[in-house]
């Protein structure tokens, strides 16, 4: 990716960035000159991810700052958000990655816990995090809010009722606060990306027929790069250049939303 120093002088909060898609746009942001709080349950990669930027990109003015979260935890998030404005002076930027793993069950057995986790990741940290930045980008009358979901709520792909309906929820959500806080020079989008993420690596594992026909039946015929191809995108989104771009949800996938990916994974029948 080409350094352009677009996010200069911008500090951005990104959750789950110790692997995957957020460690690929905490990389990509920091190319960019971005002030980055790497926000992960795990510190092993949460400061690994750190020494990275700091490693890679003290050309463009990139810092990064470790901050150990729990997102499914409300204290946490806020005290993530406390710690990003007393480390760099405010938020600009809030990408909410962090997703758990597991809730793959039949609708029929699946779990109150399963439910409940997901929900608390996937739709009220975003929530709780958007609350807590809010003020800070208010005052500065600019913010950006980038929320990730999935083509798998979208198409209400099988077995995944947690994740599906969680990352729903959380689509209402950012179209919500579009409407409601793009007066304060605020945007809020989605991005619904087709990554090499470490969830895609569980599912090649889980079931490597339907991942190869997934992969080689996408318009384009791969899985996305974390930080070469999903991470411009956030990019993009978290600059100057999309002050009036809101409320969407934009497909970072190879086209593969288009006709829709064969996702037929099969779990045995269970007796109710």
């Amino acid at each position: 990716m080409n350094e352009t120093h677009r996010l200069r002088d911008r500090v951005a909060i990104v959750t789950g960035a110790g692997q995957g898609v957020g460690l690929g746009v905490a990389r990509a942001f920091a190319a960019e000159g971005a002030s980055v709080i790497v926000a992960n349950r795990s510190a092993d990669k949460g400061e690994a991810c750190v020494a990275g930027i700091e490693g890679d990109f003290t050309s463009s003015g990139a810092r990064a700052h470790y901050v150990k979260t729990d997102v499914g935890q409300k204290e946490s998030v806020i005290a993530m958000v406390e710690e990003a404005v007393a480390i760099f002076g405010g938020v600009d930027i809030l990408v909410n990655n962090a997703t758990p793993t597991g809730g793959t069950a039949r609708l029929e057995v699946m779990s109150d816990e399963a439910m409940h986790e997901h929900m608390d990741v996937n739709y009220f940290a975003s929530f709780w995090a958007m609350q807590a930045c809010f003020p800070h980008m208010k005052r500065k009358g600019w913010g950006r809010i980038i929320n990730m979901a999935s083509l798998n709520g979208i198409n209400a792909h099988r077995y995944s009722t947690p994740y599906n309906g969680s990352k729903e929820g959380l689509r209402a959500l950012t179209r919500t606060a579009a409407v409601e806080w793009g007066r304060h020079g605020i945007t809020a989008n989605v991005l619904c990306p087709f990554a090499a993420a470490p969830s895609w690596e569980a599912f090649k594992k889980f079931d490597p027929k339907s991942a190869a026909t997934i992969e080689q039946g996408n318009p384009i015929p791969h899985v996305g790069d974390c930080e070469h191809e999903i991470g411009p995108v956030a990019v993009f989104l978290a600059s100057e250049d999309a002050k009036f771009v809101t409320g969407n949800t934009i497909h970072v996938d190879g086209g593969g939303h288009i006709n829709g990916v064969a996702w037929q994974p099969e779990l045995p029948e269970v007796e109710v």
